[in-house]
């Protein structure tokens, strides 16, 4: 088995099939150390420039669903090569990286293996003025119906106004909707905090 084909082997755990090839092209490309990170909570996928090495770095969280996850690696793919063209001359999600990551996505949108809501909300997204994928909220929605489901986990958007709720083992009543956050109370401190709509949470049962 030739080094692509492990590569393309590997990468059938985390993205769909159809896509393991083009992937495997983008690795090819250019000098990129490629690396599935554990879950974090702060970014879904990481690109850092070349430091002490000739190696760009790409990282990606591999709890994603497998279309999350596709597009995460083409979001940072299309920081590498806007940083290739611009250097740091250029906004981390401006007009070069919006170009960049549209080519990138081209082969997503004609493909029959995406479904068609994810399609939708790509073309949407990429339409945006100011559009990246790891902020727009309405992607993300449509991205998280792919997560596997967990009876007991839900969002702070399903939940009710002043519905109880536990994060990051911590308790919480919901409030309003300020722009994409909610601002809840923690119970027992009264201190605020703005809760992202699409943060997991368990309900705290009556």
């Amino acid at each position: 088995m030739t080094k692509r084909e492990q590569i393309e082997k590997k990468l059938e755990k985390f993205i769909p099939a159809a896509f393991t090839g083009y992937i495997a092209d983008l690795l090819f490309s250019s000098k990129v150390a490629f690396k599935v990170s554990k879950p974090r909570k702060t970014k879904l996928g990481d690109y850092r420039p070349p430091f002490q090495s000739e190696f760009h770095r790409i990282t990606v969280n591999g709890d994603l669903n497998p279309y999350q996850f596709l597009i995460t690696t083409l979001h940072e793919f299309a920081h590498m090569q806007t940083y290739i063209d611009h250097g740091w001359k250029v906004k981390a999600h401006g007009a070069e990286w919006q170009m960049k990551f549209s080519q990138l996505l081209a082969p997503l949108l004609e493909a029959e293996e995406i479904p068609r809501d994810i399609k939708l909300a790509l073309r949407n997204s990429v339409n945006k003025p100011k559009a990246s994928s790891c902020t727009d909220v309405a992607l993300s929605r449509v991205l998280k119906r792919y997560d596997k489901q967990t009876d007991s986990v839900l969002t702070v958007e399903e939940l009710r106004e002043n519905e109880c709720f536990i994060l990051n083992n911590k308790s919480f009543k919901r409030g309003k909707l300020r722009r994409k956050r909610y601002m809840c109370e923690e119970l027992g401190t009264g201190k605020l905090y703005l809760v992202h709509c699409l943060a997991e949470v368990k309900r705290i049962e009556d």
